[in-house]
């Protein structure tokens, strides 16, 4: 028995896109954590990664309106950050966190379009 037969996968491009939520939504309540929970917006955004990556996983309809808003929020966190970081450069080596930061703007826009793109196979 494989394992995806055992993960009952329907969809690799779900999976893939499934893991890129999970570690994008502990990445965002890690940073929660580290900055002794003042940051609480972060943290609604992580566990709405998380949230989506299950939903995503198990191939569910309500992860699409999910992958919507967070295509939204994603994209207006990630275009702030990376804008206040490149005006104020307050801190030094800067430019892996800009990159982390594109990487994550432009695989926001990947997987919401191809979950977009796939949505009738969402049940």
């Amino acid at each position: 028995m494989t394992l995806k037969s055992k993960l009952k996968i329907e969809n690799l491009g779900a999976l893939v896109f499934s893991v890129f939520y999970v570690v994008v939504g502990v990445a965002e309540v890690f940073v929660l954590a580290m900055s002794n929970f003042t940051v609480f917006h972060i943290g609604v955004l992580g566990l709405l990664n998380l949230f989506t990556a299950y939903g995503l996983f198990r191939m569910k309809r309500w992860s699409v309106p999910i992958v919507i808003a967070l295509l939204f929020l994603g994209i207006t966190f990630g275009a702030t950050t990376l804008y206040y970081s490149v005006v104020l450069q307050t801190f030094e080596g800067a430019l892996l966190f800009h990159v982390a930061l594109i990487a994550y703007l432009l695989m926001t826009l990947v997987a919401s379009t191809y979950v977009i793109w796939k949505r009738e196979e969402f049940q």
